[in-house]
């Protein structure tokens, strides 16, 4: 009975409150988009519509990402995964509204203690987000038998752990730069290192091109969530065109092989960022 119990089961559907805060981040990314075309508004040199269009459309894959994950808990955890939902739910909803509205008064929302207002509103988001990276760290444990086949295993387990890695590199942004504690301007974190926020970067992403950016590891770390179960479904496509991939063996060996590049390519990112090189170098 125990082990018919431990069997990971499909619920009826993917989880429906992370559905509707994936479309509801589909129409912010689409009102976000609009008004940075006909209403953008300058915030540290930028456009500061673009940051709320991005995390709408990363909240957005998450959500849909940790619906399909709670699919795979076993009949006696759905209860709790629809709990972790709710509390995934809540952090982001928290985060966007902190972010839309700073954008909308026309000023930062992260990094923003220049008054006891703006001080509140990050500490919140700090909270929501640290809420999010432990509901994904219980996913990890939880899941860590979450597939009979080997390879589709070991992607979700690396996916998981490179997942919150990434997530994790969103905290070595939020210590004052040498210039913030030389000169203090109600900014306490930055997302460049070497450089001020807000001055060249990539387009939409805008990753510094002049200095290290901590966003690139972090951006790479959290859609290992995404990438290494989506190759190991890519690889199990694949076997009736590439008879080799039809040994189980070979698939797990090649998304092992993925998963260790994968985390090595997080570590390279994230000291890049930390020595302050620009991650276009890489490329130049």
């Amino acid at each position: 009975m125990t082990a018919v119990l431990d069997r990971p089961v499909r619920q009826h559907g993917l989880n429906r409150p992370l559905l509707v805060l994936a479309a509801v981040m589909a129409v912010t990314a689409v009102v976000t988009l609009v008004l940075a075309v006909v209403d953008p508004v300058q915030i540290t040199g930028t456009d500061g519509w673009l940051k709320p269009l991005k995390f709408s459309i990363s909240i957005g894959i998450y959500a849909v990402t940790i619906a399909w994950l709670l699919t795979l808990l076993p009949a006696r955890r759905q209860r709790l995964g629809r709990g972790l939902a709710w509390v995934v739910v809540a952090g982001m909803v928290v985060e966007m509204v902190a972010i839309v509205g700073a954008v909308a008064l026309g000023t930062t929302s992260h990094f923003n203690v220049s008054t006891p207002l703006h001080s509140a509103v990050w500490a919140s988001m700090g909270t929501a987000i640290a809420a999010v990276w432990l509901v994904t760290l219980v996913l990890a444990v939880l899941l860590w038998r979450a597939s009979d086949d080997a390879a589709r295993r070991l992607a979700i387990r690396a996916g998981l752990l490179v997942g919150l890695a990434g997530m994790a590199v969103a905290f070595l942004m939020t210590s004052p730069t040498p210039d913030q504690l030389d000169s203090f301007s109600g900014i306490a974190g930055a997302h460049a290192v070497g450089v001020p926020d807000g001055g060249a970067g990539i387009p939409l992403l805008g990753w510094s091109t002049v200095g290290g950016d901590l966003r690139v590891p972090h951006f790479v770390g959290m859609h290992a969530l995404q990438v290494l179960p989506l190759l190991a479904f890519g690889l199990e496509a694949l076997r009736a065109r590439v008879p080799a991939l039809q040994n189980a063996g070979t698939r797990f060996r090649i998304v092992a092989v993925a998963s260790v590049g994968y985390a090595v390519l997080v570590v390279l990112l994230t000291l890049q960022a930390l020595a302050g090189i620009p991650v276009t170098s890489t490329f130049g």
